[in-house]
């Protein structure tokens, strides 16, 4: 038997905070190639400490609802799921790199494979863009468009950039869109100043997080011009220095994660049959021919 376990952070304040994952765990669920399909939490329950534990599989495939590696996939995640003999050097990561590592958790007799985060993962590219097809509602977005991709940053964790950066260039050189930027809450080029960094007048600007909250639905709004309140929301486009801005929301939320979920099992050897295959079919935007490219990697 084989088991997926998808964990996030999952919060104590924002009770939409988990709803992406358990949306996801749903979507990978019903194409039946897991045994059992669970999730954990950090700051909710079932949390990281215990899931394994409510497991019959022995064979189990942890993937983390999480945007760029650092304390919580290299640290925390591991010691709470109590994996024997862990070694963040196993991963031998850039920093975008992490692919899996295979361990004993003995204490529930059960071998884990232990993947790197969603965010990091080849396949988000495609989750970004086909979150600009959602908020658009064209299948072909990207000609005479502009993309700005978007993360916190932080200077405690440089691979929180690293990430956003990674994905902003090979959106780039897909040639899909006129202009591609990788902008920052907290560090320069600042999410504030986003009409300065495009020539073109219409710019899909899409959040590097897995669920909507604080910054996605207050902060980020705010500091473009959207709105001067967001509890009065805003429109979509919206006319900002001359520049119409489609504000996609948290990339997290886009039902095509699933499909990195499952893509991140099956590089640690997961059977997932043709389950990635219908899970892009399942999810493609509406609007769109079942039969033709929806990404910038397809």
């Amino acid at each position: 038997m084989q088991a997926l376990v998808i964990v996030a952070h999952g919060s104590h304040l924002n009770p939409d905070a988990s709803t992406p994952t358990y949306e996801h765990a749903d979507t990978i669920r019903e194409s039946g190639v897991f045994d059992e399909v669970a999730t954990a939490f950090w700051k909710e329950e079932p949390s990281f400490r215990e899931v394994l534990r409510t497991l019959e599989s022995d064979e189990v495939y942890v993937v983390p609802l999480f945007i760029s590696e650092g304390y919580f996939t290299e640290e925390v995640i591991p010691r709470e799921l109590r994996l024997d003999d862990w070694d963040v050097e196993e991963w031998d990561s850039d920093g975008t790199s992490a692919t899996h590592a295979t361990l004993e958790a003995d204490d529930v007799d059960k071998t884990v494979h232990y993947c790197g985060p969603v965010g990091t993962h080849d396949a988000m590219t495609d989750v970004i863009v086909r979150r600009a097809e959602t908020v658009t509602g064209d299948p072909d977005v990207g000609d005479g468009f502009g993309l700005a991709v978007v993360g916190h940053g932080t200077e405690r964790n440089e691979n929180s950039a690293k990430a956003i950066e990674y994905h902003a260039e090979r959106v780039a050189e897909s040639g899909r869109f006129d202009e591609v930027k990788a902008l920052f809450m907290d560090e320069d080029p600042e999410i504030d100043d986003v009409t300065d960094f495009f020539e073109v007048e219409d710019i899909v600007v899409v959040p590097l997080f897995v669920a909507d909250g604080y910054h996605t639905q207050e902060d980020i709004p705010e500091d473009m011009g959207l709105t001067d309140d967001y509890r009065k929301g805003w429109d979509t486009p919206a006319e900002v220095d001359g520049h119409r801005i489609w504000y996609a929301g948290a990339v997290g939320t886009e039902a095509l994660m699933a499909d990195v979920v499952l893509e991140r099992a099956a590089d640690a050897g997961a059977d997932v049959g043709d389950a990635i295959e219908e899970v892009r079919r399942r999810t493609r935007v509406a609007g769109t021919d079942t039969d033709a490219s929806a990404s910038a990697g397809d």
